[in-house]
């Protein structure tokens, strides 16, 4: 394929941000007066934007009005600290930098809120990174393609001439609704097994095969 631009999800994909999800998560709970989830458990809650993580973290049959007060707080929460234990995952600096060596447009596209991917994005990608798309009004989230075409639409690319990656299935079902290859990481928050189960068909264990897998390796 002509490949013009790279589209990341990004937690789970471009950084390893469960740590301060995990916090936020249970501060929002404790200040709820419900009880606290493990760093595990919150692993299996994400992937599909912080109302249904706080909806999954809460117990079963909570009021609606105590989840949205979590939620509130959570959202409160995660702002301030979202930069606390959050980093890039080992080589994806590099791979960042190879794609843009070589003309290759990039965009993150994350179903976190989008003040937190701004903050992230204007902390880590700001220079490395084209154009970032969080949860935001009338754009619906992921697996609807809806994030993922308006990140292409800012980038000016077609479906044809993207490549998705990220670390879940709901980044398999959202490069499949939007009608794009979809490259699944193995560093992230799902396993080899699950993501083979729920379609993936390109799997990668390190960032540096975003790189090898679009250009031959006598590019320069």
């Amino acid at each position: 394929m002509d490949c013009k631009a790279v589209i990341f999800d990004l937690d789970g994909t471009l950084v390893d941000s469960l740590h301060d999800l995990w916090l936020s998560t249970n501060h929002a709970l404790s200040r709820c007066g419900l009880p606290v989830r493990t760093r595990d458990e919150v692993c299996t809650f994400v992937g599909n934007g912080v109302g249904m993580l706080i909806h999954r973290a809460v117990p079963d049959g909570t009021d609606a009005s105590l989840e949205a007060r979590c939620l509130e707080y959570f959202r409160a929460h995660y702002v301030e600290h979202c930069r606390d234990h959050t980093g890039l995952y080992e080589g994806v600096a590099a791979m960042l930098d190879s794609l843009r060596a070589h003309g290759i447009r990039t965009a993150i596209v994350s179903n976190k809120l989008q003040a937190g991917v701004d903050a992230i994005f204007h902390w880590l990608f700001e220079g490395r990174v084209d154009v970032a798309v969080g949860e935001r009004e009338n754009v619906r989230r992921k697996p609807s393609p809806d994030m993922l075409l308006e990140a292409m639409r800012q980038l000016r690319v077609a479906p044809d001439e993207v490549v998705y990656v990220g670390d879940s299935e709901v980044d398999i079902q959202t490069a499949r609704a939007a009608g794009v290859p979809c490259f699944s990481v193995l560093w992230g928050f799902r396993s080899r097994a699950f993501l083979l189960a729920h379609g993936a068909t390109t799997l990668l264990s390190h960032p540096q095969e975003v790189c090898s897998l679009l250009f031959s390796p006598a590019t320069p």
